[in-house]
């Protein structure tokens, strides 16, 4: 009888760890002018849109909230050794780079150098939407297409304390690097 008390509350343990954190429904509308796609909140309101620019040299993005207010942007950067985007503020300062790895073992891996805070880094299986964000005090956040039937459509949840903001724009980037031919 201990035994099972004690694993009914590691099990609501688990619960509240759950409900602290922050989750996100990622949906890729894969035939829209520009590569524009929403995200939603765990309650499905609309809270970000992730609005492609159309007829550019290089992959331009703007993340914006539900409101159009441009929060970040997007870039792809031409001429690197390897594939690299950055992610600006508004005023064109960039807040951080995603690289992808140059030797890959056994997963995949990208490498996140935030502007004036720790870095992260990306790993587990990225095409697939499985996969890690680490800071230096472990997993900051997490993607999974596991929590939904839908096609194309994966979650992303969020540590508490975390720059959602960010985050998401790093989910976004690594999307773009794993599916180039978007």
């Amino acid at each position: 009888m201990v035994f099972r008390g004690r694993r009914e509350e590691r099990r609501e343990e688990r619960r509240e760890e759950r409900r602290a954190q922050t989750h996100y429904r990622m949906r890729q509308r894969l035939v829209s002018i520009g590569d524009d796609y929403w995200i939603e909140d765990e309650a499905g309101r609309r809270a970000f849109k992730v609005n492609g620019k159309a007829l550019r040299v290089r992959e331009t993005l703007d993340f914006e909230d539900a409101y159009g207010t441009k929060l970040l942007k997007i870039q792809e950067r031409m001429l690197r050794v390897r594939d690299t985007m950055e992610i600006e503020d508004p005023d064109g300062r960039t807040v951080a780079t995603v690289k992808k790895a140059l030797i890959t073992p056994l997963r995949e891996r990208m490498s996140v150098d935030v502007e004036g805070g720790p870095d992260l880094e990306v790993k587990g299986n990225i095409v697939d939407h499985e996969y890690t964000i680490e800071g230096d005090g472990g997993k900051v956040a997490e993607v999974s297409k596991r929590w939904f039937r839908v096609a194309d459509t994966y979650g992303v949840e969020i540590e508490p304390g975390q720059n959602d903001v960010l985050l998401l724009a790093v989910t976004t980037v690594v999307d773009q690097l794993a599916h180039p031919d978007r």
